[in-house]
């Protein structure tokens, strides 16, 4: 039986998966695995990763290599490369290993589980306001944090692996709550990403924006109001005003960082559109709740989408 995380397999070095590897690797070493293949694997290992300003270097290993399972496997890849992670992290998973997904999205940890099983599953989220520039990524440490713990956590009662992953967490000095509602917390995550991706990638606005411009954040509380109200039919006890008071923690944000779908949008990428809008539409069209700014939203990106990839005639 583990008794301490000593070694962690990585995959997906973007916003969210930086900010793990930036601090595990100062721990431990080569015992922090990112498994990468082919040309990303290649890049990785000739460039490292430039971390708010310091070159990281770190063990790449392939989905192929076999080096004993880990003691704990977070992915943090994009939903688009979900599935496929899920399959190249195999030779990282053993009978115990602890796994986190903490994606932007709502539906990561039940398809997690559908490949690995629910034991040594923890919910998780990310709170994260980071630039990602080819091998570069900056954020502020001081306003990013991790939300982990079984899907209910009582204080005075928390399980073992929740217990294992904080003292690994503390070690490293990885902010982290453990939240007592796994699944409020993730879905108060998925209204913020959900609002705050699609208006600004539509609009083409920073985090700065929420607090200067009136119309942008009725814009952005007006489509997190159609994501509340799904969570309120799911049973889970989302205030109504919960996007209008988390405006205070956007004010606290760079006031020119990008959310990751505009990056995404001014990079001429793929977003991950479906995992937004096209999730909420498609719940709210299952549920028999409304959802007209979403809906909006996902067409409007997906023209942007096709802009770049110079499918719109005339532009």
């Amino acid at each position: 039986m583990v008794e301490r995380i000593e070694k962690v397999a990585l995959i997906g070095l973007g916003a969210i998966g930086a900010f793990f590897a930036d601090r595990f690797v100062d721990m431990l070493g080569d015992d922090l695995r990112i498994v990468a293949g082919g040309e990303r694997a290649e890049r990785l290992k000739k460039d490292g990763m430039i971390i708010n300003g310091i070159r990281k270097d770190f063990h790449v290993v392939s989905p192929q290599e076999q080096d004993g399972p880990a003691d704990l496997v977070i992915v943090a890849t994009k939903m688009t490369g979900f599935r496929q992670a899920m399959e190249d992290v195999k030779n990282q998973m053993g009978p115990e290993t602890i796994l986190m997904t903490p994606l932007n999205g709502v539906e990561s940890e039940s398809v997690a589980a559908e490949y690995y099983g629910k034991e040594n599953l923890l919910y998780s989220l990310m709170r994260v306001s980071s630039v990602k520039k080819g091998n570069t990524v900056t954020f502020d440490p001081s306003t990013s944090f991790v939300e982990f713990g079984d899907e209910v956590n009582i204080p005075e009662r928390l399980s073992r692996r929740v217990l294992l992953v904080k003292e690994a967490f503390d070690r490293a000095g990885i902010t982290c709550k453990i939240r007592p509602d796994m699944q409020k917390a993730i879905w108060e995550k998925f209204v913020c990403n959900v609002s705050e991706n699609q208006v600004a990638a539509v609009l083409d606005i920073p985090f700065g924006a929420w607090g200067s411009c009136e119309a942008a954040d009725r814009l952005r509380v007006m489509v997190a109001s159609e994501v509340i109200k799904i969570a309120q039919k799911k049973g889970i006890a989302i205030d109504d005003d919960y996007a209008e008071k988390h405006l205070e923690y956007l004010k606290r944000l760079p006031v020119t960082n990008k959310p990751s779908t505009l990056q995404d949008i001014l990079a001429g990428r793929r977003t991950e559109k479906d995992m937004f809008g096209g999730t909420v539409v498609r719940m709210g069209k299952e549920m028999g709740i409304p959802t007209p700014y979403n809906e909006f939203l996902y067409y409007a990106l997906t023209v942007l989408e096709e802009k770049n990839e110079g499918k719109v005639v005339g532009v």
